[in-house]
């Protein structure tokens, strides 16, 4: 059966524990995902992915969060939908397959996995606020050109 929907899904990903002004920053792509009609994916756990999915229901969008683990009561309260894997950290390839393009915000090993992985798929990461090398990120200054770049891959 086709997708019921033409939306693009864009992945927020970074850190469980993140710094305020990270939380804020990943809450802001999160909003701007939402003002532009897009579904947020991410983690669904803390830190970066609960600020995005907060960011994403205060203006009113949607956003799905791929659990690591079996029980969807540890999800964060900020999701739309959650999906529990009980896979650990291999759902973040799930999260790699689902996304149209991901944005990186901060974060550390699970982060650069993620990332890896979309890009080795072929798919388009932007990076906001992060401290370490990839090849093939696309840097960005703030969460509105995040999107924005994000979205505009995916419709190349």
């Amino acid at each position: 059966m086709a997708e019921k929907t033409s939306k693009p899904y864009v992945a927020v990903i970074g850190g469980s524990q993140v710094r305020p002004e990270l939380a804020d920053l990943a809450c802001e792509v999160g909003r701007e995902i939402a003002r532009q009609d897009a579904i947020l994916l991410c983690g669904g756990l803390t830190g970066v992915m609960a600020a995005a999915a907060r960011g994403a229901q205060e203006a009113g969008g949607v956003s799905i969060g791929i659990l690591p683990g079996p029980d969807r009561r540890s999800a964060n309260p900020y999701l739309t939908y959650s999906i529990v894997t009980n896979l650990g950290h291999a759902r973040n390839i799930l999260l790699a397959h689902s996304a149209d393009a991901l944005i990186a915000v901060d974060g550390s090993y699970g982060t650069i996995s993620e990332a890896a992985i979309a890009l080795k798929l072929g798919k388009p990461v932007i990076s906001l606020e992060i401290d370490w090398v990839l090849n093939g990120l696309t840097p960005a200054r703030n969460p509105q050109e995040a999107v924005t770049r994000a979205l505009s891959a995916i419709r190349r």
